[in-house]
């Protein structure tokens, strides 16, 4: 499970308060397919709630659990990145409540005011690096002879 708290921490007050005017809550049971790798990221969400498994499609193999997330965290950032397209799958694993932002009126938002836009980058880029690192680990777990040599407890 990622260590960080949440993406709004990382924002600026009047970020925050500009995005959440865009939320609205939503819930997920746990089994419900969110996502699939490789559709249109139209939504993202953050998650009040539950726990959300990001995994890859791994041919010939079941999907591979590349990352847990669970309150606070993003799920959801390719909707910021041409072509907005799912680079990994998401499922609920147990109930999820989150705040549900449509992501073609937060990038109008983030195009309209730029500091907003620079905070909403900042928090986002800070889990893309995070999840980079996450998926790299995991999957040298998964499939490295030796594994990452990291302890999957120390891993974050």
């Amino acid at each position: 499970m990622s260590t960080m708290h949440s993406v709004l921490e990382h924002m600026t007050p009047e970020a925050r308060e500009a995005l959440l005017a865009h939320s609205r809550q939503v819930t997920f049971a746990a089994g419900t397919r969110i996502f699939k790798e490789h559709q249109r990221a139209e939504r993202f969400w953050i998650i009040l709630s539950g726990t959300v498994e990001l995994s890859t499609h791994i041919p010939c193999h079941k999907d591979a659990v590349i990352d847990t997330l669970g309150h606070g965290e993003l799920l959801g950032w390719s909707w910021m990145v041409p072509p907005y397209g799912w680079r990994l799958g998401a499922t609920a694993s147990h109930e999820v409540r989150a705040l549900e932002f449509d992501a073609a009126a937060v990038r109008e938002l983030c195009k309209e005011d730029s500091a907003v836009g620079r905070s909403v980058a900042v928090a986002v880029a800070a889990v893309i690096a995070d999840r980079l690192d996450s998926a790299r680990t995991r999957l040298l777990d998964l499939f490295a002879p030796q594994g990452s040599g990291i302890p999957l407890a120390y891993a974050r």
